[in-house]
């Protein structure tokens, strides 16, 4: 007669451990940060557009007066009209700082900042890229294709600004994900523990 193998009945409480410690080092590969894919992408796209508004100061102060960054003596065009390497107008600079800072400054006030690189830098950044006027520089801003250079930058800021959506919905996405894990860890530690009971009354169980 042959014989009947005899059912395999599995201990609730090793099936349990079982189930906690598969549990332990799921939530351990889920609590590891993940990279930030969107995140980066979005400070990598910010940080090139600010290179490229740098990079088209200096190539329009190139244009204007032949040279980038400070000077040796104070630069003046237009018989004495224009000032720095920008080569701003004192009427200019007070109008603009005004607009930008709500302060008015002084003749005095407005040359220095004019015959200063990164001040007038920083004021011509605003007046082209931020209130997109880059006609205060007519010749040169034709010569270096400003307008369309605005385009690309403005489409680098628009990515990095979609770049962040993205980054901020993963990262809710994430929490929702993890909140539902952790729910489904206590639910099933909760059963592991159901299961090292049955023993105490007289029963096995698979679970």
């Amino acid at each position: 007669m042959p014989k009947i193998p005899r059912p395999r009945f599995i201990d609730p409480f090793v099936d349990a451990a079982l189930v906690v410690a598969i549990l332990f080092v799921t939530a351990c590969q889920q609590e590891a940060f993940p990279p930030q894919t969107a995140s980066l992408q979005a400070e990598d796209l910010r940080n090139r557009a600010e290179e490229r508004k740098e990079e088209l100061i200096r190539q329009l102060a190139n244009c204007e007066s032949g040279g980038v960054g400070l000077s040796e003596r104070p630069i003046y065009g237009g018989r004495g009209v224009y000032l720095g390497r920008l080569q701003f107008s004192t009427q200019t600079v007070i109008g603009y700082q005004l607009k930008k800072d709500n302060r008015r400054l002084s003749l005095r006030e407005a040359a220095q900042v004019a015959h200063d690189y990164n001040r007038s830098a920083a004021l011509a950044k605003y007046m082209i890229f931020d209130l997109e006027e880059p006609w205060h520089w007519p010749h040169c801003a034709k010569k270096i294709s400003l307008r369309s250079e605005i385009a690309a930058v403005k489409e680098l800021i628009s990515q990095a600004q979609a770049a962040d959506a993205k980054a901020k919905a993963d990262d809710a996405a994430s929490v929702e994900t993890a909140e539902t894990d952790s729910d489904n860890r206590k639910r099933n530690v909760s059963l592991g523990e159901s299961c090292r009971r049955l023993p105490a009354l007289g029963l096995w169980a698979t679970c």
